[in-house]
């Protein structure tokens, strides 16, 4: 499998990005990327480009699913932007549970010392890593 996939955490206002090594085992931070949902600025132009650039096969997009599985408007509307970024550029999309991804990347950040104006400029783009991460680990070949 050589092939690169890209991670997304999808919010109203910002999609962290994040993308995998080319063996599918990796996660790294790309970009966060502003986006106007309200607007229907979902940052397609921007997202184009890093398609572009890294060629991924597939997108992993976070599930923000309630504690108890369930899935609410959040869900739908990430699904919706699944759905629309499938259409818009022929990639696979697969989804991925993001519970508590937010509040992990919050706490690596608080660990490692970043200023709290600091850790809004990173947090979303780790919440990215986190997701695909989790996704890359759940599908890793098995050696």
């Amino acid at each position: 499998m050589f092939a690169r996939i890209l991670g997304l955490d999808v919010g109203t206002k910002t999609v962290g990005v994040s993308v995998s090594d080319l063996l599918g085992m990796t996660a790294q931070p790309v970009e966060t990327i502003k986006i106007d949902s309200d607007a229907g600025d979902l940052g397609f132009d921007r997202l184009g480009e890093l398609i572009k650039e890294y060629k991924p096969e597939k997108v992993v997009l976070g599930l923000p699913k309630h504690m108890n599985g369930d899935e609410g408007i959040r869900a739908e509307a990430s699904r919706d932007y699944g759905t629309k970024l499938s259409t818009e550029f022929g990639l696979e999309v697969a989804y991925q549970d993001e519970r508590l991804t937010t509040a992990q990347a919050e706490k690596v950040l608080i660990d490692g010392g970043v200023r709290r104006k600091d850790r809004k400029k990173s947090i979303d783009k780790l919440a990215a890593v986190l997701i695909l991460q989790n996704y890359l680990d759940a599908h890793a070949l098995k050696f």
